[in-house]
């Protein structure tokens, strides 16, 4: 299995980037094979709201270095976003990401039966770091873009949101969370089922 993990922060050992990386191992692990990428790093723009890829194009048409990425969420079988809580919603970097997957879409997408140009069967994690010690706050972010993962066909959805992980690396000191994404692998991966709710 292809597993591609994006990574939202711009802090490459923030507590984001731990628990993606408990969650990359974890899959290595399970003999996936893993691709890592830090958004931040990357040089890509926003989505410009052509409609291009509605109209003349079946993939995104600016090219930059985003490219090949959305490209892989293409071939991959288990797609794994990490992002801190910025401001109540997800960084910067992985905004940018989500608004560009706008591509993935059909141009029929709003009134079509069928949504996504993503092959079916799909699975994806989206990993939080929150730094705000409250758990109800900012409990709005999964389910909000857990409506918009699903249009583009990630019907097998797996998060994990770490409360109150602030200063930069706090994350590796609290092995719950690590564990909690190190789970959600297992469970994107099949290697685990998930208890019900």
């Amino acid at each position: 299995m292809k597993v591609l993990c994006l990574l939202g922060s711009p802090r490459p050992r923030g507590n984001s980037a731990a628990l993606l990386s408990a969650y990359a191992d974890q899959a290595q692990a399970l003999g996936a094979e893993v691709a890592r990428h830090s958004l931040n790093d990357l040089d890509f723009k926003p989505c410009q709201a052509c409609f291009a890829c509605k109209t003349t194009s079946e993939v995104c048409v600016l090219k930059d270095e985003l490219t090949p990425i959305l490209a892989a969420v293409r071939d991959c079988d288990v797609l794994a976003l990490a992002s801190p809580v910025y401001f109540g919603d997800l960084s910067a970097q992985l905004k940018a990401f989500v608004d560009r997957s706008f591509s993935l879409l059909t141009p029929d997408y709003a009134r079509g039966e069928k949504k996504t140009r993503l092959a079916p069967g799909k699975a994806i994690s989206l990993l939080l770091a929150q730094g705000h010690p409250n758990a109800e706050r900012f409990t709005d972010i999964i389910p909000r873009y857990a409506y918009f993962f699903r249009l583009l066909g990630f019907t097998s959805q797996f998060p994990v949101r770490a409360v109150g992980v602030y200063a930069p690396g706090e994350a590796l000191g609290t092995p719950h969370w690590l564990e909690a994404a190190a789970q959600a692998a297992r469970q994107a991966l099949g290697a685990e089922t998930p208890a019900l709710t």
